[in-house]
Order: structure tokens, then sequence, then C-alpha cells
């Protein structure tokens, strides 16, 4: 039930999606919906939850310290174009970050998903601060950086890109601009290609 709704509100959105469509796509009955869920926001909090930890054992690969901390930040571009290609080619259009459509769609009327974007936003950002720790630790960013600023920046850079393609339907301008504009946010510029 959870991926059936975390699809659904991905590819369409949290208003146009009903329990009734949720319930008939995962092929379970209103009464076991209500059972696991008291309501639709519930289940929506746990589609962002499980949408991010999904995702975590490929961010724990990527920002692992073993690469060095800029192919970090390359790899995760990487991650990102290819997954929203992915989902381009399996609905028809790009459906941009899952928990982001959400959270700015629903955000200034459920607490509960407001907050539970906060806490995904504040996840995802320790790996960029660690990454930038490091890049600090190497002198390829200056000793008195902000990692947290500069790591909540790239947040924002990565979320709007993306939600630009979504809202554009075309990823061709993220293919152009995400990575460039990532290592310009980092001082530095674009690195020859490296394997993954």
């Amino acid at each position: 039930m959870i991926d059936t709704a975390l699809e659904l509100i991905w590819k369409n959105s949290y208003g146009s999606v009903s329990v009734d469509d949720i319930c008939k796509a995962a092929d379970v009955k209103k009464g076991s919906f209500y059972h696991f869920f008291p309501s639709k926001v519930d289940l929506a909090i746990a589609a962002m939850e499980e949408s991010y930890r999904e995702t975590k054992p490929l961010y724990d690969a990527m920002f692992s310290p073993a690469s060095p901390p800029v192919r970090r930040f390359e790899q995760m571009a990487d991650f990102i174009l290819a997954k929203q290609a992915e989902a381009a080619a399996k609905y028809g259009r790009v459906c941009g970050c899952p928990c982001a459509s959400l959270g700015s769609e629903m955000a200034g009327q459920e607490e509960g998903i407001r907050a539970k974007f906060e806490d995904i936003a504040h996840r995802q950002e320790r790996y960029y601060e660690n990454a930038l720790r490091d890049m600090v630790a190497e002198g390829l960013l200056p000793e008195a950086t902000d990692v947290k600023v500069l790591a909540q920046e790239i947040y924002t850079y990565l979320l709007g890109q993306i939600m630009i393609a979504r809202i554009q339907n075309d990823l061709e301008p993220l293919k152009r601009d995400l990575k460039p504009g990532l290592l310009r946010l980092l001082g530095i510029g674009e690195l020859p290609s490296q394997p993954v």
C-alpha cells in the first residue's frame, strides 16, 4: 500500500489521488487501509519515509568516504539524472522528487508532511556536510566555509533543478545544468568523467 501510494502521488499529486484510488491500485479493501493508517496524510508520511529508506543505501554508497569528496557530489548528480530519466521513461513525464512534490503541495496544510519533509531534508544535508568537511580538510574549500549553510544551499539548488524539470516536463535543462551548477556551488570546474 505504501509503495502504491508513493507511486500514485509521485506521478500525479496528493490532491488528485483518493484513498479509493490507492486501495484499488493496491488491491486492498478500504477497511484494511484504515486499519493501518488513520488517514491519507499518515499514509503519505509513511510513503515519504519509505522513499528515503529506499534511497539511503544508494546515498551511503555514493557518499562513502572511500570516494574523493567532489566525486561524491558528481555521483549524486549522475544518480539524480538517471532516476529522473528512469521515471520519465516509465510514466511518460518528468516526475521530480516524490518528497519535494508532496511537500510543496501539502506542507502549508499538513504539519506532519511539512515536518517529515524537513526531517528528510536534514538527513540528506548531513551527507553533503560530511563531504564538504572532507573538501575543507583537503584544502578544496576555505577553512572558514560554513559547511552547514553550504549543504543547505546545495540541497536547495538540487531541489530547484528537479522541480523545474518536473514543471517544464523536460530533462534537457537538468542534463545540461545540474552537474555544472553543482560544481560551481562547490567552487570548482567540471572534472573529467571517472568510472563509478
